[in-house]
């Protein structure tokens, strides 16, 4: 392979590519010579790392630090293919599904995962082994249990009322009887309701919560009740604030209710998806959490608050830095209003204030939940990447001086460039490039760049913008959908703004008059050139005073 001879011959041959790709002019050499010398050292300044429990990779870098514009890396392309081939292509090539498998994260199989959990079942102690482990640590004094669970050990309504739990431990502050089988509420009920110390029950994923009203009928037995199937009661209070904020736990569930201000060492509190609809709580107020700097309240309805009245309590927390709320939501539907109602703050999900208010931004999309790989058991790996490859695609498309193609191009970066997760303050940037040693298209490979965009330090995730240029002018919140669950609510507000700009334009009448034509021609007699990729056009602008001028093209991908 004849490769370029001098930096300026690979520059007059890439130019149209380098500039399309945004890379910076500072870099055009340090490319040249990584190109031309096939150096990949990625794997120098970044490590993947399994998260989500194996379901999902990110990028951490780990050299010891790199500035913004300073550097760049080769991302070879690990399958590249066009769209009606790929099934043929991962059933034939020799290894192919495997390694997309892996690198999209469905390769674990899922039959050897459910043998392993049931081997792990059978060594664990059955609900009246644990009720008379934990009457043995009462007899001798070591424990007044407080903390009881009783998790995915197939209790019935007979086997309940058999433990007779409110007897032996009266002064119990927190139950969990998750994944049995209780059918009968009224057993339930009557069982729970004798525990008179009783701050939160879970009963997730019982038969007998299929039943309208059923959740109901226990809290309303049980008025000490703060927290049901993780839900907050209209009784919440201390206990439950203080569960979330993480000092009452299984260890160590009520000696904190010892100090006058229990509440007073929070410093971080996740109050999310806890149906929370009044926040106007005793305990919840800047004189009990005095020291409050990080609040979660998405998921929550608020919805017996005015806005007001909740912008005026969250203002009391003068240490509270941190917010994390559902926009468009309780607070309003603009992140630059909630900024501008709370000062003191300098996160707003995730996204620093500043830059909320620079771009005015409405939607703030950082902490969106991705959407992960699902599969069944016993699917084969084939499926499974044909199902879960919409997450990792990109697609670029082809032209020379002879034709245009028409089929877009489909790739899928390697395992370090698949790696790199959305964020919409990104710390990198990625861009495709086709590289022509030979300086024509037959002789093009397909690579990606990517190079810092910020000063990036050692430990830090390494993150790109999935929809770089796209704004909420261009829709980005249901764009995102290809990627994260976006709440409904973005659609509903970002349609009304985008339905009301397109009401407001009004089409001017035209000018009556004589019509004026004026010439596209230049004076000088030169031609015009026309750029297309449109087939028709080549073919029909036959007129002598336009060409045709064909070069390549690398269209970059719009989700």
């Amino acid at each position: 392979m004849n490769k370029f001879q001098s930096f300026d011959d690979f520059v007059k041959v890439h130019g149209v590519l380098l500039a399309a790709a945004g890379i910076p002019q500072s870099l055009y050499k340090l490319l040249f010579q990584k190109l031309s010398s096939d150096t990949f050292d990625g794997g120098h300044y970044f490590q993947i790392e399994p998260i989500e429990d194996g379901r999902q990779r990110r990028l951490l870098f780990t050299s010891d630090s790199i500035a913004k514009h300073s550097n760049l890396f080769l991302v070879d392309h690990a399958w590249t293919f066009r769209l009606s081939d790929a099934y043929k292509q991962l059933c034939e090539v020799p290894g192919l599904a495997e390694r997309m498998a892996a690198l999209m994260c469905v390769d674990v199989d899922l039959d050897s995962a459910a043998e392993e959990a049931g081997e792990e079942d059978s060594s664990k102690l059955s609900a009246v082994e644990i009720v008379e482990r934990e009457m043995c640590k009462v007899k001798e004094g070591r424990d007044d249990t407080r903390w009881l669970e009783l998790e995915e050990l197939d209790i019935d309504d007979h086997m309940l009322v058999s433990l007779d739990l409110p007897s032996k431990f009266p002064n119990l502050l927190a139950l969990s009887l998750c994944g049995n089988n209780l059918r009968d509420v009224e057993v339930v009920s009557k069982e729970v309701t004798h525990l008179n110390n009783l701050k939160a029950l879970w009963l997730n994923n019982n038969p007998f919560l299929e039943h309208s009203n059923s959740e109901a009928a226990i809290i309303q037995g049980c008025p000490s009740l703060e927290i049901c199937n993780s839900k907050f009661t209209s009784n919440y209070g201390e206990w439950a604030l203080g569960f979330c904020g993480g000092i009452y736990d299984k260890d160590n569930a009520d000696s904190a209710h010892q100090r006058e201000h229990p509440l007073e060492s929070v410093t971080s509190l996740d109050l999310s998806n806890r149906f929370i609809r009044n926040l106007m709580n005793k305990a919840f107020n800047p004189e009990e959490i005095t020291s409050l700097s990080y609040l979660n309240l998405r998921g929550n309805p608020l919805d017996q608050n005015s806005l007001n009245d909740l912008l005026q309590l969250l203002k009391g927390f003068s240490c509270l830095h941190s917010l994390e709320v559902d926009i468009p939501g309780p607070l309003g539907e603009s992140a630059a209003e909630i900024v501008e109602a709370l000062p003191n703050l300098s996160l707003l999900n995730g996204v620093n204030t500043s830059k909320i208010m620079e771009y005015g931004k409405s939607v703030v999309d950082s902490m969106l939940q991705p959407c992960l790989p699902e599969w069944t058991a016993g699917e084969p790996l084939t499926d499974r990447v044909i199902n879960a490859m919409w997450l990792y695609l990109m697609t670029y498309r082809l032209a020379d001086e002879e034709k245009i193609d028409e089929t877009s191009v489909w790739y899928v970066m390697d395992e370090l460039g698949s790696a790199l997760r959305h964020s919409d303050k990104p710390n990198f940037r990625v861009s495709p490039f086709l590289y022509m040693p030979e300086g024509n298209l037959a002789s093009a490979v397909s690579y990606s760049i990517l190079w810092p965009i910020d000063d990036v330090r050692e430990g830090d995730e390494c993150t790109r913008d999935y929809l770089f240029g796209i704004g909420e002018e261009k829709q980005r919140s249901a764009r995102l959908t290809a990627w994260f669950h976006t709440p409904k609510n973005y659609f509903i507000k970002e349609y009304e703004i985008y339905k009301n700009t397109l009401q407001s334009i009004k089409i001017a009448s035209p000018v009556q008059g004589s019509s004026i034509t004026s010439s596209l021609c230049r004076g000088d007699g030169r031609v015009l050139h026309v750029y297309a990729d449109i087939p028709q056009v080549e073919k029909y602008l036959t007129r002598p005073e336009f060409v045709i001028s064909m070069c390549i093209l690398l269209k970059f991908p719009v989700f």
